[in-house]
C-alpha cells in the first residue's frame, strides 16, 4: 500500500444513483426539480443508469466515467470508483449492461456472452452522454473529464478516446487494443495502457505496431507492462488472477498520469 496521503477518506465519499438520456440533451438540476412529472414519465430514449462517487469538499472536482469489466457493474468497480473519488475526482459508473438488464455476473461464461450482444456504437453514445452529465453537475469541472476502463471497458476507453475531442485523459487497465491502429490518428488526448503482461490476448506484435502509430500519429500514449500478471490482475475479488503488487502500482500510476493530465487545468 501507498503511504502518500489521500485527499478524501471513505466518510467523506458521497454516493447516489443516476439516470439520464442516452444521445439527447441532458436536464439540468434545475429542470428537473420544477418537472412534476420527470420521476414518472416514460423517456422515450434508451436511458444511462449507474453509479456516481464524489468528495464531499467544498469545490468543484474533475469529472472520471469509469467503465466496468465483463462481469458487469460489481463490488470491485465500484469500490475502484469510490477509491478514485477519494483522491478527489467526481466518479460516473455507467451500468454498460442497462440494455440487457443490467446483468452482474461471476460466471466467465455469462460474462462472455453478455459482452458478445453489446452494442458497441450504443455504448459510446451512452459514455459520451456520461460526459454531458458531468457537465450539468455544480461540483464538476466542465468539460475536464477522463475515463477509465478495466477489460472490456479498457477497450471502450481507448475507442472512445479516439472519438471525443473534449476528452482530457484516457486510461485502459488490459482490454484488447484497438483496431485498426489507424483510430489512433484521431485521439485526442493522452492515454495510459496497463497491460497483463501474462494476457496472450494481446500479443507483443499488436503492441509494438500500436506503440509505432502512436509515434507515427504524434500521440502521447504511454504503456506499462506487468509482466507475469493476466488479465484482470487488478480485480481483488477473483483471486485466480489478482496480483496486489501490481495492482497497486497500476492505481499509483493512473493517479500520476491523472494528476498531470489535469495540472494546467486546476
Amino acid at each position: 500500500m501507498t503511504d502518500r496521503t489521500v485527499p478524501f477518506t471513505k466518510e467523506h465519499i458521497g454516493t447516489g444513483s443516476v439516470r439520464f438520456p442516452s444521445g439527447a440533451p441532458i436536464p439540468s438540476i434545475t429542470d428537473s426539480s420544477v418537472d412534476p412529472y420527470a420521476k414518472t414519465r416514460i423517456p422515450k430514449e434508451a436511458q444511462v443508469e449507474g453509479l456516481m462517487f464524489w468528495p464531499q469538499g467544498p469545490g468543484t472536482y474533475p469529472g472520471l466515467v469509469i467503465l466496468h469489466e465483463a462481469w458487469g457493474l460489481n463490488s470491485q468497480i465500484k469500490d475502484f470508483a469510490a477509491r478514485l473519488a477519494g483522491e478527489g475526482f467526481v466518479t460516473l459508473v455507467p451500468n454498460l449492461y442497462s440494455r440487457q438488464g443490467g446483468m452482474v455476473t461471476g460466471n466467465a461464461e455469462v460474462a462472455a456472452a453478455l459482452e458478445a450482444r453489446i452494442n458497441q456504437q450504443g455504448l459510446l453514445q451512452d459514455i459520451n452522454s456520461c460526459c454531458e452529465f458531468l457537465n450539468t453537475r455544480d461540483h464538476v469541472k466542465r468539460n475536464l473529464h477522463g475515463v477509465i476502463g478495466l477489460g472490456m471497458g479498457g477497450t471502450l476507453a481507448m475507442t472512445f478516446a479516439c472519438q471525443r475531442k473534449r476528452l482530457r485523459t484516457a486510461v485502459a487497465f488490459y482490454g484488447q487494443l484497438p483496431s485498426p491502429v489507424s483510430l489512433l490518428k484521431d485521439l485526442y488526448c493522452p492515454l495510459l495502457y496497463h497491460r497483463a503482461g501474462a494476457d496472450q490476448s494481446v500479443t507483443d506484435e499488436q503492441v509494438e505496431q500500436f506503440s509505432q502509430a502512436a509515434k507515427e500519429y504524434g500521440k502521447r500514449v504511454s504503456i506499462l507492462t506487468y509482466d507475469q500478471a493476466p488479465s484482470a490482475f487488478c480485480n481483488d475479488t477473483r483471486p485466480d488472477s489478482y496480483r496486489q503488487n501490481d495492482a497497486e502500482k497500476s492505481f499509483e500510476a493512473t493517479i500520476k498520469f491523472l494528476s498531470e493530465c489535469f495540472r494546467d487545468t486546476q
